[in-house]
Parts: structure tokens; C-alpha cells; sequence
């Protein structure tokens, strides 16, 4: 592909920032660990899409909406979705992009794009830390609930930066477990516990309800949000944010130096 360069190592002696420690009920070693991301998230695409509704309780577009909004999303951007999965977040980017503008999707999951269904999307698979685009070719990036999901903040992070246009905006929206004891209680009783009893009964993919202990059990051993932050400053990014809706929804937003 013209202009793409082989992705940059990140900052010289960084040492691989996984999001979270090894989770050895669900896989023994890394080269395990992709081959269960990959075939849970391929197997339970089909209802992923019904299962997040639940989860988010039907406000999720219009979160995702305002999320883009705050990090000035504008109209004719050239949008990098990394981890479009079935392209709830691309959805709500292309409402706010127009005509104008132009979105591209890079998911390693082959089956979560199948269920995109995104007229004018170009779908590439591809992973976070060598990304299938060239240097300076987006005015955004974009991603929603994948940070958990890759092997190397570090390297995805200098991914980021390399395919971002100089003064190019960055959004990476997770779910950030609570502050306090009872709010992590809550929510883990919810995610780990409610939302799986319901992939059983409205899912027809029997790893459903798997998926989603799992997703809980990321975000309760994910890297702390001042990590995540300290991350992208390494990076190379500036006015590095971060955004809590609700206690739980974070919005890490930066741009690229010009």
C-alpha cells in the first residue's frame, strides 16, 4: 500500500505494556490468547450487537455520538476505526463525518466485520500494533472497548500516532472499573453475573455468555487509567485527557503534535 511504512517500535527500551495480567482461566499462554480472542469474538458476533444493547441499556448510541462530538469529531474527517468489531462506534462517526467524509474499519475478527453491514466502509483485518495504513493518512482514530482485547498499549499507541495526520485527534473510549469497593461490586454482579444470564436466553451462539464474563473480567484486571494516560504521553501525543461519564466511561482523548 503506498506510504505505509513498517510500524515503529515504541519510545527506545520500552518494554511491552500488556492491558491487563495473563488471564489463565480462558487461555494458557499468549499465542492461546489470540487464538480465543479470535474464535470468541468470531463465534459470537452474530449477537453481539443484541447482547450490547442489554448491557448498555439502549443509551450506547447515544453515548458513542456524544463521546465523538467531545472529541471533535467534525464533518468530512477521514476516520480510522481500530477495532470496529460490528461498527457501533462507526455508526454514530458517520453520522457525524457527512458525505464528505470517510471511515475505514481494522478489526482482527473477520466474522464481527462480517456483521458491520456499513454501505461505503472499507473493512481491513488488521491488529491495533501494525495497522494495514499508511503514515499521516487520518484526521482521526478511533477506538471503542478494544483497548482490553490487544497485546501492546505501548506499540498500538505509536500505531496511532504514525497514522494520524499531524494536529490529528485520537479517541479511545473503555470501560474503567469503579473508584470504590461497592461500585466495583455492582458492576461486576451485573457484568459477570446478570448480563451472561441474559446472553443465554436472547443469544443463540453458545459462547455468549462467555464473552461477556470474560469482557468483566478484563476490565476488573485492566491497566489503571493514569497508566493509560502516561501511555499516550509516551507516545508522543499532547493534551492527553481523560473523560469519566457515570463513573465507568472513560474518554481518552489526545492529538498528534503538528
Amino acid at each position: 500500500m503506498g506510504g505505509m511504512t513498517h510500524p515503529p517500535a515504541p519510545a527506545e527500551g520500552a518494554a511491552p505494556l500488556p492491558p491487563h495480567a495473563p488471564l489463565s482461566a480462558y487461555y494458557d499462554d499468549e499465542a492461546d490468547r489470540q487464538r480465543f480472542l479470535r474464535r470468541i469474538f468470531d463465534e459470537t458476533a452474530p449477537d453481539y450487537d443484541r447482547i450490547e444493547r442489554v448491557l448498555a441499556l439502549g443509551s450506547g448510541p447515544w453515548y458513542r455520538r456524544m463521546a465523538l462530538q467531545r472529541a471533535g469529531l467534525a464533518a468530512g474527517d477521514r476516520v480510522l476505526d481500530v477495532g470496529i468489531g460490528t461498527g457501533l462506534v462507526a455508526r454514530e462517526a458517520l453520522t457525524l463525518i457527512g458525505a464528505e467524509g470517510r471511515l475505514i474499519g481494522v478489526d482482527p475478527s473477520p466474522g464481527m466485520m462480517n456483521e458491520a453491514r456499513l454501505p461505503g466502509v472499507e473493512l481491513l483485518q488488521g491488529r491495533a500494533e501494525a495497522l494495514p495504513r499508511p503514515d499521516a493518512s487520518c484526521d482521526f482514530l478511533s477506538m471503542g472497548y478494544a483497548l482490553r482485547h490487544i497485546t501492546d498499549v505501548s506499540a498500538a499507541f505509536a500505531e496511532f500516532r504514525r497514522v494520524l495526520r499531524p494536529g490529528g485527534r485520537l479517541l479511545v473510549l473503555e470501560i474503567s472499573k469503579p473508584a470504590s469497593r461497592a461500585g466495583t461490586l455492582l458492576l461486576k454482579a451485573y457484568m459477570r453475573v446478570l448480563v451472561p444470564l441474559i446472553a443465554r436466553v436472547v443469544a443463540h451462539e453458545r459462547d455468549t455468555s462467555r464473552l461477556w464474563r470474560y469482557y468483566w473480567d478484563t476490565i476488573e484486571a485492566c491497566i489503571a487509567p493514569p497508566t493509560i494516560v502516561a501511555a499516550l504521553e509516551a507516545a508522543g501525543f499532547e493534551q492527553v485527557r481523560r473523560h469519566v461519564e457515570l463513573g465507568i466511561f472513560s474518554e481518552y482523548t489526545a492529538v498528534r503534535p503538528l
